[in-house]
């Protein structure tokens, strides 16, 4: 069963008297396990898509399932469910509570939902050590370099076992060398049985991937498999 199914999505902003058009009829399946980049020049509807994807938009036109469930329709709080439960979130901007430290960051998304705090502590160091950061579970995000911060926010981000791992511009605030690394750790996430969405503008970071889709005014002009 697919995991991920757009039909006929469209996206229309009101701005003032204008109406953009940032998505224009996107139809597209995502399987479990996938590993896809999706790309497209700035206003090419790659952000709008990834904000759909996420569940932080809703589509103007068109139907959205996820899992087989309709979401497309579904209010704030089904839609604040949806992406606690079942998909995790890896921002350029690493998005990390600068005073709380390396654990109590990855430890957000379970006391959202409800994970009882002894759970959560073993949950959290499970998560960081799988990107390499055990010896840095009490630093906190000024003590931690941007590689290092990225590593925290993969971990927050696998810490409920989501259905996805959303990854926008993972690598864009990184030197080449700290972003190989974010990206050999997603790929071997990959390997274990993530399905990974990575927004991308950068064809060396979308060589990672499995399956590449190119965005170009709203349409999907190209969606190929790679490897």
């Amino acid at each position: 069963m697919s995991l991920i199914e757009l039909k006929k999505i469209k996206k229309i902003y009101n701005m003032g008297a204008e109406k953009v058009h940032a998505l224009r009829g996107i139809d597209l399946e995502i399987l479990p396990n996938e590993y896809v980049a999706i790309m497209g020049p700035s206003g090419s509807g790659k952000s709008t898509l990834m904000n759909i994807l996420g569940c932080l938009d809703t589509p103007t036109f068109g139907t959205y399932k996820f899992k087989g469930t309709d979401v497309s329709n579904m209010n704030d709080d089904q839609l604040a469910e949806i992406r606690n439960k079942e998909i995790g979130f890896v921002f350029q901007t690493f998005n990390l509570l600068p005073r709380a430290d390396a654990l109590h960051n990855v430890e957000l998304p379970l006391i959202y939902s409800g994970t009882p705090s002894s759970k959560r502590k073993k949950l959290a160091e499970e998560a960081l050590e799988k990107v390499g950061l055990k010896d840095r579970i009490h630093h906190k995000p000024n003590e931690l370099s941007g590689g290092q911060r990225q590593k925290v926010a993969i971990a927050r981000a696998l810490v409920n076992k989501p259905s996805i791992i959303l990854a926008d511009e993972p690598t864009g605030n990184l030197d080449s060398k700290s972003g190989r690394e974010i990206m050999q750790i997603m790929e071997q996430l990959h390997n274990m049985g993530n399905t990974i969405i990575v927004v991308t503008h950068e064809e060396h970071i979308a060589a990672y991937c499995k399956r590449v889709i190119k965005l170009f005014d709203g349409f999907i002009e190209e969606d190929k498999i790679i490897k």
